[in-house]
């Protein structure tokens, strides 16, 4: 599993010009699925971004999670996290999870990110989301399951 996550001052998910997502501060994070990923993977990335030190305490440091800022999360499902562009230039997306299980596994993901207890609103799987977001400082961190086993 991998992830992208921006800390966002705001975030706004919308499809076909519906709004399907609303986030004030918080993180804002793009999940992409590959294929042979585990509940254990998942559990570990939320958790992870739960827990991921990236707000500023008073003295200036980041040193407080979302929940400590009274934060949530924005959850969005981004098969293109796994786009492999070493050969040509169009991308290959032979390691991301296939449609048919990434769609019988995201209702999972959405269920462990919400047992974290933070706030969390999602975008709509598998639909052309338009994304808006206010990227706070900028902060953006990459995070992968694989990098758990080394």
């Amino acid at each position: 599993m991998r992830c992208v996550i921006q800390r966002v001052s705001e975030a706004r998910v919308t499809v076909d010009g519906r709004p399907v997502a609303t986030l004030g501060r918080g993180l804002l994070v793009f999940v992409g699925l590959r294929s042979g990923d585990t509940i254990e993977d998942l559990d570990w990335v939320a958790g992870k971004v739960s827990r991921l030190r990236v707000f500023e305490d008073p003295e200036g440091k980041m040193n407080l999670s979302v929940g400590e800022v009274a934060g949530g999360l924005c959850i969005i499902s981004q098969f293109t996290l796994y786009g492999d562009c070493r050969k040509g230039n169009r991308p290959s997306w032979t390691e991301a999870m296939p449609v048919e299980e990434a769609r019988a596994f995201w209702p999972i993901v959405e269920r462990r990110f919400l047992a974290t207890g933070l706030p969390c609103v999602f975008g709509e799987f598998q639909a052309m989301m338009a994304v808006s977001l206010v990227n706070d400082g900028p902060v953006t961190i990459q995070l992968d399951s694989v990098s758990r086993r080394c």
